[in-house]
């Protein structure tokens, strides 16, 4: 939206210096950019006298600024304090117009700003060329969207400490958020710490400073300024908290909590959980390489695999291999696949997993259509080795790919991929090859199961101010050779994530996991069968669900909910010898669905279910709604830090990975238990639904039966979250929400009713929200599909 301040600076700037050679206008729309900050540089910069203008504040302007000793409350230049006070209006304060006069108002703003970025509130009679750099910026200096008070506690840290007394240490962003910046500042920090001058500390992470970090090890009861950098780099790393939850202790005392807190980071990073900020941890916190000497699981190379290289692998540690599936017509790698290869890879016990990557190294290739057509190449090089339903395939970005490349292409590209993977019945799941941004950001947009880090590309911008994705599985951190003669081989060392992609470990096998699962069904079913011509008095799809479900949702509140088992046909089944299947493996996300939770929630909705309406019913608990609820009880959990329900909605609710209990594993499970449920009302047996479901495309469009089947509309999602959160009909329902919200939000009495209605009715547009994207998304990948199929 356009402010009329920041409009009135525009037009002053561009009318006063318009003339001016070099001078570059910026566009008078009342808009705060980067155009009208440049455009002030450059007028900074002609009233200190430099010829030549730029748009950079470099070392001139700092310099030119340094002789004069600021710009001074008595300035004389008044177009200089213009310049302070239109920076102030694009910034947010109010100087009390542009007027060249350094009177209190503005210095109030200046203040205000200086006090924001951790560098107290007092003037003191000059506006600094690092405070007027800091103006002269987009940077914020207050929490942004996305960011959170305890990043932003140590960003004004870094600058009240450094910023005065260090030469090339100028105002970092006090916006809540991680960033390169920032975590150059972070070096900065600790190079200082270390003894280092000026011209030695260069915010780098070499070899000088690793020296150092070896020499400060710390643990439980250290104290000082390292354990204050160390705990500062925790929180910048959104490091998780068994107990749920991010660390945000910024601290100079080593307690108990960080050392809980450094040991669950150690876990996630593959690292020896000693609960000690010792080198390898110090590593793995700054750098995306970790510590690039550590023995890696993992590795991919272009090389192929004969059996002395695959036993040089073996005996070095190494268990998983990436090789790449395919190459365009004339590449001149030969980096693809051999004939005969994999055997080699399994018959020496070594696993695979397969890369797709035809170019990927610069934006312009990455696109809707191209990803759709990679897609296409990958699948049928993927079908032809044999690998299996349900292989992970990482596709390529090997670039550092900036946030604007990621919107623009890299997104788009994948979407590409999903719907080409699509249109071939599914039946490879999609993972990323990147930065640490790119993996990130394409798992948050496209639902990737997996991500393959490049984390070796140290300097890429992708990979300096962000944390490890949390589905990581391969972080690539060296190359090397290993072995000798003709077992030599050249890798990039991957340090494997323990339990994330088992990769392959055979090929063409007969019988695919989503088979076995049907088969198992098959065998519940015949067995349900024959008890109920014994005299069971329930269907067979009921008794099938119940055994499914019988060993976690089984107590007196599920009971209560959706009725009690059939106990004898439990140990009917259990004596019939059939193995239980607990987990099945989602045809579309890979993701493992747990079965116990599938089967309650489809026996409650196929016994006490809905198939439209607005009111609530007990099915809808043993499904979506008691997962809704729980979310709920979440939130207020965390009102603290999200005020907003649509904001906590738009950043937790059915994600891949995280801490909370509605992900999407969850909404999968809900979307699919409502379909098969809704289906065998309609006479189908829970052995078709389920074939269907996941062997017969079902999957392709569960969210969008399960909108248009239990919601309707928009509206109607909404109008039915609410009533989930708010009705009083049914005392069993009543009981249960009770104990979901107050279970997992830990304070009693947690009711909606506490809330004003306006800030329920956003938690519940959240909800409606988040269904629309996702049967968006199935709707964006049909019409792509049509698309190719008309042409």
């Amino acid at each position: 939206m356009a402010d009329a301040k920041v409009l009135e600076a525009q037009k002053w700037v561009n009318a006063t210096y318009a003339s001016v050679a070099g001078y570059v206008a910026t566009p008078e729309d009342g808009r705060t950019g980067w155009s009208t900050m440049f455009a002030l540089t450059r007028a900074l910069q002609y009233e200190l006298g430099i010829a030549s203008l730029s748009s950079s504040f470099g070392p001139t302007t700092v310099g030119k600024l340094d002789e004069r000793g600021g710009i001074k409350l008595d300035e004389s230049n008044k177009n200089l304090v213009r310049i302070i006070q239109c920076a102030c209006y694009c910034k947010g304060y109010e100087p009390g117009g542009i007027n060249g006069n350094f009177g209190l108002p503005t210095q109030f703003a200046v203040t205000s700003l200086m006090s924001n970025a951790g560098l107290g509130d007092q003037l003191r009679g000059t506006v600094s060329s690092k405070v007027m750099k800091a103006l002269l910026t987009m940077d914020a200096y207050t929490v942004v969207a996305g960011g959170t008070d305890s990043v932003r506690s140590i960003q004004q840290w870094l600058n009240g400490r450094y910023v005065v007394s260090r030469k090339n240490f100028f105002v970092i962003p006090c916006d809540g958020i991680f960033s390169r910046d920032v975590q150059k500042a972070l070096y900065l920090a600790i190079q200082y710490e270390l003894g280092m001058t000026d011209d030695q500390a260069t915010g780098a992470f070499g070899p000088g400073t690793q020296a150092g970090l070896k020499a400060h090890t710390l643990s439980e009861g250290a104290s000082g300024i390292f354990v204050n950098i160390f705990s500062a780099a925790m929180v910048f790393n959104r490091v998780r908290l068994s107990q749920g939850g991010f660390y945000g202790g910024f601290t100079g005392s080593f307690g108990a909590e960080l050392t809980s807190a450094v040991k669950s980071f150690q876990k996630f990073s593959e690292l020896p959980q000693t609960g000690s900020a010792d080198f390898a941890t110090w590593c793995q916190l700054l750098v995306s390489t970790g510590d690039p000497t550590r023995p890696g699981a993992g590795c991919d190379c272009i090389t192929t695999i004969t059996d002395a290289r695959a036993q040089t692998l073996k005996a070095a540690g190494y268990r998983f291999v990436g090789r790449y599936l395919d190459e365009k017509p004339g590449g001149k790698l030969n980096k693809r696949i051999q004939p005969g290869e994999l055997d080699t890879i399994f018959r020496n016990g070594l696993r695979v997993f397969p890369i797709s990557q035809y170019y990927g190294g610069e934006v312009k290739y990455f696109s809707y259509p191209q990803g759709f057509d990679d897609a296409l190449s990958a699948h049928a090089a993927a079908f032809g080795y044999g690998f299996d339903i349900g292989t992970v395939i990482y596709f390529g970005v090997d670039y550092d790919a900036t946030q604007t490349d990621i919107d623009n292409n890299i997104i788009p590209y994948f979407q590409g991929v999903v719907a080409g993977l699509a249109s071939q019945g599914k039946r490879y799941i999609h993972g990323v090859y990147g930065s640490r941004n790119v993996c990130t950001q394409v798992t948050k947009s496209t639902y990737a199961r997996w991500s393959f880090v490049s984390g070796m590309s140290t300097g890429f911008s992708g990979n300096m101010g962000f944390a490890l994705p949390e589905n990581w599985s391969f972080n690539q951190i060296r190359t090397l050779t290993v072995g000798s003669g003709s077992g030599a081989i050249e890798i990039d060392n991957d340090v494997y994530k323990t339990g994330s992609d088992p990769a392959v470990g055979s090929v063409n096998n007969p019988v695919a996991p989503v088979d076995a699962f049907i088969e198992y069904v098959e065998k519940l079913y015949a067995l349900a069968t024959a008890y109920a011509a014994g005299g069971g008095k329930r269907n067979p799809n009921t008794l099938v669900l119940e055994f499914m479900r019988h060993e976690e949702y089984q107590n007196s509140q599920w009971q209560l909910l959706i009725g009690d088992l059939d106990w004898d046909f439990v140990d009917y089944v259990n004596k019939s010898g059939v193995q239980m299947i607990r987990q099945l493996r989602d045809p579309f996300y890979g993701i493992d669905l747990k079965v116990s939770h599938l089967a309650a929630s489809i026996n409650g909705e196929y016994l006490r279910g809905a198939a439209g309406g607005t009111a609530v019913k007990r099915g809808d608990v043993a499904g979506w709604a008691g997962d809704w609820m729980t979310f709920y009880g979440e939130w207020r959990r965390d009102s603290d830090s999200y005020s907003s329900g649509l904001t906590y909605c738009r950043e937790k609710l059915a994600k891949l990975d995280g801490n909370g209990t509605f992900k999407l594993r969850d909404l999968i499970e809900d979307a699919d238990s409502y379909n098969i449920a809704m289906r065998m009302l309609q006479n189908g047996t829970i052995v078709e639904e389920m074939r269907f479901n996941y062997l017969g495309g079902g999957y392709l469009s569960r969210f969008k039966r399960f909108f248009e089947g239990r919601f309707g509309s928009a509206g109607g999602a909404k109008a039915i979250a609410r009533e989930a959160l708010t009705s009083n009909d049914d005392a069993v329902i009543d009981a249960g929400r009770t104990y979901l919200i107050e279970s997992t939000g830990g304070i009693p009495t947690l009711t909606p009713s506490m809330l004003p209605d306006g800030k329920l009715d956003e938690f519940c547009q959240g909800f409606a929200d988040m269904l629309l994207q996702r049967v968006g998304d199935e709707n964006s990948k049909a019409r792509m599909l049509r698309a190719t199929s008309a042409g």
